[in-house]
C-alpha cells in the first residue's frame, strides 16, 4: 500500500503524546464520549495492534480505496465515527471516519470496519462492530 495524505504535525504529535501519557484533553470530544481522565492519571485504551499483513484481504481492499479517495461501496463509508464507545483516544468530532470492510457471505455491511484518524497511517481495524479495535501496524 502506498503513502496516504494524513500527516501528523509536531504539535499534534505532542498533543497526542500528552493525551496518551497524561490523560489530557485534545479538543472538544463527541457528545457521547467519556470525560478525559484527570491530569496525571494514565489513560488505558482498549486498543490492540495488528500487522498490516495479518489483516484480511478485504481490509487491504478498503485501505486501498481510502488511499485512492473512493469510490466506496456504501454511502456510509467516509462518514464521521463518533467514538461513542470511548475505546479510541479522545479527539474532536470529525477526527475519525469509518469505512466498511466487506465480509464474504454477508448480505449486509457486516461487522468489520476500518476507522481512520487524521494522523498519518492512523488506521484502526475492528472485526466486531466497534467492540474492540486494533491499530494497524504498517512496519511488521
Amino acid at each position: 500500500m502506498g503513502m496516504n495524505s494524513r500527516t501528523l504535525t509536531a504539535g499534534a504529535a505532542g498533543a497526542l503524546l500528552s493525551l496518551l501519557l497524561l490523560g489530557g484533553h485534545a479538543g472538544a470530544a463527541a457528545p457521547a464520549a467519556p470525560a478525559p481522565a484527570p491530569a496525571g492519571t494514565a489513560v488505558t485504551l482498549d486498543v490492540g495492534d495488528i500487522c498490516y499483513t495479518d489483516l484480511p484481504s478485504e481490509a487491504h481492499d478498503t485501505l486501498d480505496l481510502i488511499e485512492q479517495g473512493g469510490p466506496f461501496p456504501y454511502p456510509q463509508d467516509g462518514g464521521v465515527f463518533y467514538n461513542r464507545e470511548g475505546l479510541l483516544p479522545p479527539q474532536p468530532t470529525g477526527y475519525y471516519h469509518e469505512y466498511t470492510v466487506e465480509t464474504p457471505g454477508s448480505d449486509d455491511r457486516g461487522a468489520r470496519r476500518i476507522v481512520t484518524g487524521e494522523s498519518y497511517q492512523e488506521d484502526y481495524y475492528t472485526a466486531d462492530h466497534y467492540a474492540s479495535f486494533d491499530l494497524v501496524d504498517y512496519g511488521c
